[in-house]
């Protein structure tokens, strides 16, 4: 489609009332299976050799299962046009990563993160069962292209329809408050279905929210001015959260969060340029938004395909267990390291391209005479340099604390490097962050030739007075960001234990801190207890009897049919 640029379409008898077989892959489907396909593929070449070297173990295969049918789900969701099987397959999308997520089940940890994303995720189906309900109940089809004559009819529903599509698909996409479960199934995963959930999944909550904006025809200022407003939140929040992380693939969850933050002020912007008939700044917006979603789609899959195999190797994602590995693990350090300049948006990757995109829209919208988008792009032009800045010193601190300096216990002293396959998927990736970078503007490229001109002086590194440093002498992962976490302490709220020196020749002494999510631990947690106690009350009806149980079912068809009748 993308060379033709002819939509395709299937038409076929449905198995479910009331809908239809109908699906069809435009310019915007084939877009998002660029993703879904080609990181399924690189996951599942790494995926070989990292599971085997994890030896094989029961759900093993299971594991494979779902991986294939969350691929499987999310090309069906991008290519779904109608209503009912687009929920169909957005519920499939929704279980597969559950089994993936549980897979090591054996830990408390694993378990509980599981059920928090499965929790979390139907939180958001349940709005976008009552968005397409209420779509096609008034259009009397649940085919897309009935949509379109009831939304344009009704500005009032497209409001409702944009809200409901922004808490639906915004849950899946990670954006703040509905994130918790990223940071809590990320790190649990497996490395490879890590990437795909983090590199492809999280992408269709993009794209389902793109796609419904396509449908409400002329969209309204404030849906711009939301969207920009939960892109900075989200972006910020997200790269402050991944600051104080401890846990490389948490950290990494976290930063999935700032880039659909990211995304979302593209989005917004050209949101508002659609609106307030300014077509330069939508066109400059959705095209540096949706060039960032598959930007961080190449970026972030190769970040966590470097951790999976940091794990592989040292055992641990903890930044205080590790260090030093660039000189034992060579190619996945610098695969690593590509991928961190790209994802802060350094030249000449890929990264840069679609940030610069977004500033350029930002200072397009500045210098539109109209106050409100001239505010508007002032707004996404302070939240993307506070974010770019902060994710310069996020991305510093992991690949310092893990790659450089000593080995800070026995197993990083012991690492080594990666499979064959494992590389090879880092590679294809790292060198798609080059080659899209380099596909830039050339002013990128004839910028470096100057800087490469100038003449550089070499010498010998200060030691800093330190001559022979132990391990313990280095900065940790929490002292490196100090400064910033104890400026943003309003958001990042750490708690701290310490055990200060006591008398002259102290004994002990420990310093720990921990910053948990605060929209998980204040609003999450607490609501999901509750829910949790009221619902294990109807325990009492969950006995055993299977004929009772069919005289439940038998009692709700009754119930039903009579109030069809009505």
């Amino acid at each position: 489609m993308l060379l033709s640029g002819q939509p395709q379409s299937l038409f076929a008898p449905s198995f479910m009332p009331g809908g239809t077989i109908h699906l069809e892959i435009d310019a915007l489907s084939a877009f998002f299976l660029l993703p879904v396909f080609g990181l399924s593929i690189l996951t599942a070449i790494y995926g070989g050799s990292y599971m085997s070297s994890r030896g094989e173990r029961p759900g093993s295969a299971a594991s494979w299962f779902h991986l294939n049918l969350l691929t499987a789900a999310m090309a069906l969701v991008v290519a779904a046009h109608d209503g009912l099987l687009f929920l169909l397959a957005w519920e499939i999308m929704a279980l597969a990563p559950f089994f993936l997520v549980i897979f090591d089940d054996r830990q408390e940890s694993v378990r509980h993160a599981a059920w928090t994303y499965l929790a979390a995720t139907h939180i958001g189906t349940a709005f976008l069962l009552v968005l397409f309900v209420l779509l096609g109940g008034l259009a009397g089809s649940s085919d897309f292209d009935a949509y379109g004559g009831v939304l344009k009819a009704t500005p009032t529903l497209c409001s409702v329809a944009f809200v409901l599509a922004l808490i639906g698909f915004g849950s899946k996409a990670g954006i703040v408050p509905a994130h918790v479960w990223l940071p809590e199934a990320h790190p649990v995963a497996p490395s490879h279905a890590s990437a795909l959930m983090s590199g492809a999944m999280i992408k269709i909550g993009i794209y389902g929210l793109v796609r419904i904006l396509t449908l409400l025809g002329t969209p309204q200022p404030w849906w711009g001015w939301t969207l920009i407003a939960i892109g900075a939140s989200s972006g910020v929040l997200g790269v402050l959260f991944a600051l104080a992380q401890h846990d490389l693939k948490r950290l990494l969850a976290y930063s999935s969060v700032e880039n659909i933050g990211i995304v979302l002020l593209g989005i917004g912007l050209g949101v508002l340029g659609l609106a307030t008939g300014t077509p330069a700044l939508a066109v400059i917006g959705f095209a540096g938004g949706l060039l960032h979603t598959l930007n961080h789609s190449i970026f972030k899959g190769l970040l966590f395909l470097g951790a999976g195999a940091v794990q592989h190797s040292a055992h641990s994602l903890e930044f205080e267990k590790l260090g030093g590995l660039l000189r034992r693990m060579p190619w996945t350090g610098t695969a690593f390291l590509i991928g961190a300049a790209a994802i802060v948006g350094l030249p000449p990757l890929n990264g840069f391209v679609s940030e610069f995109l977004l500033f350029y829209a930002g200072f397009a919208a500045v210098m539109d005479p109209a106050a409100s988008i001239a505010l508007a792009g002032l707004m996404a032009i302070v939240a993307m340099g506070l974010i770019g800045g902060l994710a310069a010193a996020c991305f510093a601190k992991a690949f310092g604390i893990v790659f450089l300096g000593s080995p800070r216990t026995a197993k990083a002293e012991k690492a080594h490097e990666a499979a064959p396959p494992m590389r090879a998927a880092m590679a294809v990736l790292a060198l798609l962050c080059v080659t899209i970078g380099l596909a830039a503007p050339a002013i990128v490229w004839l910028r470096a030739r100057r800087l490469a001109a100038r003449r550089i002086g070499r010498g010998p590194v200060w030691g800093c007075g330190y001559l022979f440093p132990s391990p313990r002498m280095q900065y940790t992962a929490s002292s490196f960001v100090q400064p910033l976490t104890t400026q943003f302490h309003l958001f990042v709220r750490n708690r701290e234990t310490l055990v200060s020196p006591e008398g002259y020749f102290p004994r002990r002494a420990s310093y720990q801190s921990d910053s948990g999510d605060p929209w998980l631990r204040l609003l999450f947690a607490p609501t999901f207890r509750w829910f949790d106690h009221i619902v294990s009350r109807l325990n009492v009806i969950q006995h055993g009897h299977i004929h009772l149980y069919v005289l439940y079912v038998a009692a709700t068809l009754v119930v039903l049919l009579v109030w069809a009748s009505l």
